[in-house]
This record gives C-alpha cells, sequence and structure tokens, in this order.
C-alpha cells in the first residue's frame, strides 16, 4: 500500500511539472560550463564523442573511475582531490551522461558502457590499473573485470549495482518514499512518453537528497550540475533510450572469477541500493573487504570524501601497491 500511495504521489508530480515545458540546453553551452582544463575528447570510429579527465600522478598507479546511472564523471572530483598526489586517476561520461552524452549509434547498453570504458582505457594505453565504480558503474566495473583479468589490478566498488539476477529478485521490494523518484518513473512506460515534455527540476532536487541522505553537500550547485546535464541537447532522449530498451542488460559473468582485491565500500542509509548487497558482494567475490559508513547514503566518495578516500589509498597500498611495483620490474 505505501508503494502504491508513493507512486500516486510521484506521478502527481509529475502531471504538475509537465505543464511546465522546459527545451534542451544547447551542448556548447553546457560543455563550456561543466568542461574544465583537464577534459579531453576522444572521438571514437563510431562517431561518438567521449569525455574524459587524466589527472594526478602521471608515474603513479592507475585508478580508473566509472559513475553511476544519471550521474557523470564530476562525482569523483572530491576523490580526484584527496588521492591525485599518489595516483593517476582516470574519469569518464559514458554514453548518455555528462558531457559524452547521446552517441549516434543509439546504443546505451551494458555492452557498450563495456566498449566505452576499453576505449578510453586503450586510449590512454593503460596495460594494467586499479578500476572503481559507483552504482551502475560499479556494475560496469566488476563485468569489465571479469572479461580482462589480466589488466584490472583490484576493484573498488562503490555502491554497486549486481547481477541482474539480484535485481529481479529485489525489484518489488518497498523502499516508500526515501529512494529516488526517478529511477521508479523510468521504468513506466507512461512517464517515459512525457518525460522529454516535462521540466525535470523537481526530480532533480528529490532525487539528489534522496540519493545523497539529504548530505550538506546536496547543494544548489550540485542540484543544478544534475539539472543542467539531464537538459543537454540529446540527452533527455539517450537517457529514455537507455531505459526502454530491453538488450541494456546483459549476461553476467560470475563474481567468483574475480580473484583480485576487491574493496567494498557502502552507505548505510543507501535507498538507491541497499547496503545488505555489501555482504552479497562480499560472499560472492573471493577476496574482498567491506566497509560500511554509519549515517551515509549512496556515494561516500562525495559525502565523506576524506574518509573513503583514505580506506582507498590504504586498500592500494595493503593489497596492491606491492603487486604493482613487482610488475614493473
Amino acid at each position: 500500500m505505501k508503494k502504491i500511495v508513493w507512486l500516486l504521489l510521484a506521478s502527481l508530480i509529475v502531471l504538475l511539472s509537465a505543464c511546465v515545458y522546459q527545451g534542451d540546453l544547447p551542448r556548447e553551452v553546457v560543455d563550456a560550463k561543466y568542461a574544465n582544463a583537464a577534459s579531453e575528447f576522444l572521438i571514437l570510429p563510431d562517431g561518438a564523442r567521449i569525455h574524459f579527465r587524466d589527472e594526478g600522478a602521471r608515474e603513479g598507479l592507475p585508478l580508473v573511475l566509472i559513475h553511476g546511472s544519471m550521474a557523470s564523471l564530476h562525482t569523483w572530483e572530491p576523490w580526484v582531490q584527496q588521492l591525485g598526489e599518489d595516483y593517476r586517476l582516470i574519469t569518464l561520461d559514458l554514453p548518455a551522461h555528462g558531457l559524452t552524452g547521446a552517441v549516434p549509434s543509439g546504443d546505451y547498453s551494458a555492452a557498450a558502457q563495456e566498449r566505452t570504458l576499453q576505449a578510453v582505457v586503450d586510449h590512454l594505453a593503460l596495460d594494467q590499473f586499479v578500476l572503481g565504480g559507483s552504482s551502475m558503474g560499479g556494475g560496469v566495473a566488476w563485468r569489465y573485470a571479469a572479461k580482462n583479468l589480466d589488466r584490472v589490478l583490484g576493484l573498488v566498488l562503490v555502491s554497486a549495482s549486481g547481477p541482474s539476477t539480484w535485481f529481479d529478485e529485489d525489484r518489488d521490494s518497498d523502499r516508500g518514499g526515501s529512494a529516488p523518484m526517478v529511477f521508479s518513473l523510468l521504468r513506466q512506460p507512461w512517464f517515459r512518453a512525457i518525460a522529454a515534455r516535462i521540466d525535470p527540476y523537481v526530480l532533480a532536487v528529490q532525487g539528489a537528497k534522496a540519493a545523497y541522505n539529504d548530505s550538506p553537500v546536496v547543494t544548489d550547485a550540485l542540484i543544478t550540475r544534475y539539472y543542467e546535464l539531464a537538459l543537454r541537447e540529446g540527452t533527455r532522449a539517450a537517457i529514455l533510450g537507455r531505459f526502454d530498451k530491453p538488450w541494456q542488460r546483459s549476461e553476467s559473468p560470475g563474481l567468483e572469477s574475480l580473484k583480485m582485491p576487491a574493496l567494498i565500500l557502502w552507505g548505510e542509509q543507501d535507498s538507491v541500493i541497499p547496503a545488505a548487497y555489501a555482504w552479497r558482494f562480499d560472499a560472492a567475490l573471493p577476496a574482498s573487504e567491506v566497509i560500511v559508513y554509519e549515517g551515509v547514503g549512496h556515494a561516500p566518495m562525495e559525502e565523506i570524501p576524506v574518509r573513503s578516500a583514505a580506506d582507498v589509498k590504504g586498500f592500494i597500498r595493503s593489497y596492491i601497491a606491492g603487486r604493482h611495483q613487482a610488475l614493473d620490474q
């Protein structure tokens, strides 16, 4: 009953928002605001333009970080600041996200996400690296790692999405009004039919406050970033395409094959993917460590950047740095 009431309320809010049409923002305007001196753009053979950044200690161990659904590489900026003196930090915007946005192929599947990651890794000639991902990006990370065991030295999974079977088992769980409305609404065909015509600001506000557990890091600037990146020309259609295609999901390789060290970070108050999933990953992965942060939501790297980055640094020093040095010799 609680879930039905919440969906009705969300539907009412959306229908009211539909009365206010908000057009797309020009790509060049959004790009000028959210790119920085470290921003680079890789043009793929199919014409896709991938936004990425290569920052930090150039000679340091590479750490490649993948953002979550509806987010962008900006979510990793706090870790770049905290870890950049010791490590080389590579971040990128997946198709349908950030300053990559829509791609000519219209392919926003899980396989396309992995191909985008592979293209950036190959472009930068990264032989071996630590791979991290948040939420959906965590799913990209562990699936990629399972197919590239020789390249991925370690995994950092932050509130990561799990195998599709886990999603199917948890699809109908009732999280009430604490979860971001946008994800439930995007699964509804009626909403996708009108979403390109509505002003998503209300959803951006509710989604950010819910995902970040109403953290003080949810400022007007953060909400505006989510809002304006979603309105970047072509991105709304790309988001709808990503949620509308059944082939966005792919068969998941077994987690048991991931024998490299893995650090699992989760917020205890995560309303997007429950913290119980941290222990499911821990049980499935052969060599994992779990840290659950009290009072933290879905984005520990932004909500508690100093503490979460310190945990990553400790993990790398304990389990990976020595191995990487030996391989370099």
